[in-house]
């Protein structure tokens, strides 16, 4: 692998290059151990990537059936209605959809999460909230609070991964659903279930069923994911008929392919060995847990996803470790500085085989500690610090939480509520979660009741010391503590919805899409967070103007 990695990470829209890019990159060697993209390892099995292979001239010279066709072969799978499911080449198709058909003028979504949740709105120009996952309480996500947030704010859609993409945070079944009905007023409430299938918290964790029968919820579901085939890109979304009909009737008669096709009707035939395949990543999980939590001062966050996320030790900035990893050890690390709402403190590693993990876990040690096992003190080194997330971008938007320039400028200094200060540890400005009085908050004229809450295990125990905060990089520089763990909600029902404060704020279907790149009611848009005005590059803070600004979210073939 090239020393060099610093133009493989600049020249892609994406968070990290594509394998063919870092395979040809190895000079006709193989690509490296991918932590990166969260993909089953095990699925397809070795006898069916034969079949595929022996079929592959059929495959990839007809076309396919009509999306019909093989919509109705997944919905004999799952049994599920056809006529509540569209199926899209990739969640992110999906998602685009969702955005230019069913989100009217603002989306609610808690960060750090998959990027396609914030830029795609704000691609079209449509005001993102933002909830930020406080890391002191481990990300978890706090319903009560973001049903606050969504009514104080009055954000017309909603959004919720779970398990949440990078984190790997789990909310259970009957809690999500009792945050569906408080949030039956509002246009849209998507659950985006990716990665629930390597979920083991739970026997039955989906909420597919419920959506088919509510007017305004939308699941979305991956295939990639699962089957480990991300190049294939398929995956479906689940809804009431009228919202899968409406986006159904957009997209193309073939916008499924030949291979998705095959892979569909290979199920029937293969549901033991898939099964088989989940089970040993959940397995892998654990032990993979275990065996990182064991490096000195490296925190690891309990996860349902196919992938954990962890906190490098004090001193360890991510580029480096990512950029050592490839070019010294030829492992691939997902560094989460691109993540609104997380920093290059982060990295998100895939789970995988025993065998690649203790080939992670040695290339770790060494980057970070070198021959000093125990130190916990990562050794000097120069890596490309090329990271496509900034703390100005993230300060940018929490402070206007998705508001617009306009709003930022009208801030007066040091606003109750909404004083950004760093996160310990990460220099990344945090907000409050929500700027309410610390008295009871309201919804209309009754107190919010604190909602079912399913405690979540705390990060695993790290051997080195939490740093204390930072000055924010902002002029006048304040110093305040990290915000401290937020405490379980005792169980109680949700708020019913309140219609009044829904009619207080009436809000016009528009004609169509809203336009590339226009703001909606002061929406911050794509340009505005990049550091552009949409015609011309400005250079982000503290580097050098030739670079301009990457895109914040992680565009492309995961989040």
């Amino acid at each position: 692998m090239s020393g060099n990695v610093t133009s493989l990470f600049r020249s892609t829209a994406a968070h990290s290059p594509s394998m063919a890019a870092l395979t040809r990159e190895s000079d006709g060697g193989a690509g490296p151990v991918d932590f990166c993209i969260p993909c089953n390892p095990y699925f397809p099995t070795p006898a069916m990537f034969d079949e595929m292979a022996g079929r592959l001239r059929d495959i990839i010279t007809y076309y396919p059936s009509g999306a019909d066709t093989i919509t109705a072969e997944l919905c004999g799978l799952l049994q599920l209605p056809p006529q509540c499911v569209a199926m899209g080449n990739g969640s992110t198709e999906l998602i685009t959809w969702i955005d230019h058909l069913l989100v009217r003028e603002s989306l609610a979504v808690p960060v750090p999460t998959f990027g396609r949740w914030t830029d795609q709105p704000m691609e079209t120009g449509k005001r993102v909230d933002m909830f930020p996952l406080q890391e002191a309480g481990g990300f978890a996500l706090d319903l009560a609070r973001y049903a606050e947030f969504v009514r104080a704010r009055g954000t017309r859609a909603v959004v919720i991964c779970n398990p949440n993409n990078p984190d790997g945070g789990y909310l259970h079944k009957q809690a999500l659903v009792q945050f569906m009905d408080a949030m039956a007023d509002r246009d849209l409430v998507v659950i985006d279930e990716s990665f629930l299938e390597f979920a083991d918290a739970e026997a039955e964790p989906s909420v597919v069923q419920e959506a088919t029968l509510r007017p305004n919820v939308v699941v979305l579901r991956s295939l990639g994911k699962n089957f480990g085939l991300h190049g294939i890109r398929f995956g479906y979304l689940v809804a009431n008929p009228a919202l899968a009909g409406r986006v159904r009737a957009m997209l193309p008669k073939w916008n499924l392919n030949s291979f998705a096709e095959h892979v569909v009707f290979m199920l029937r035939d293969h549901g033991p060995e898939y099964a088989r395949s989940l089970h040993q990543v959940r397995r892998d999980r654990l032990e993979m847990a275990s065996q990182l939590s064991a490096l000195p001062g490296l925190t690891v966050y309990p996860s349902q996803g196919n992938f954990l996320f962890v906190r490098l030790p004090v001193g360890a900035e991510g580029t480096v470790v990512r950029d050592r990893m490839l070019t010294e050890h030829r492992v691939l690390v997902r560094e989460c500085g691109n993540k609104i709402g997380s920093s290059s403190r982060f990295l998100r590693l895939v789970v995988r085989p025993q065998v690649d993990v203790r080939r992670l876990v040695s290339g770790l040690e060494q980057v970070l500690y070198g021959s000093r096992r125990g130190a916990a003190v990562p050794e000097p080194a120069t890596g490309t610090s090329y990271s496509s997330g900034t703390a100005a971008v993230d300060r940018l938007v929490s402070e206007t939480n998705g508001a617009g320039m306009r709003a930022l400028a009208a801030q007066p200094a040091g606003p109750p509520g909404l004083a950004a200060a760093p996160a310990a540890g990460t220099g990344m400005p945090l907000p409050a979660a929500v700027p309410v009085a610390p008295a009871a908050a309201t919804v209309g004229p009754m107190p919010v009741p604190a909602p079912q809450q399913v405690p979540r295990p705390a990060p695993v125990p790290q051997p080195a010391p939490y740093p204390g905060p930072v000055p924010a990089p902002h002029p006048a520089p304040v110093h305040q503590p990290a915000p401290a763990p937020v405490p379980q909600p005792a169980p109680g029902p949700y708020p019913a919805p309140a219609p009044a404060a829904a009619a207080a704020a009436p809000y016009s279907v528009p004609a169509g899409p809203t336009p590339l790149g226009v703001p909606a009611r002061g929406g911050l848009t794509a340009a505005q967070v990049r550091g552009t005005d949409g015609l011309e590059s400005v250079p982000a803070a503290g580097r050098p103007a030739s670079q301009g600004r990457p895109d914040p979210a992680g565009m492309g073939r995961t989040g």
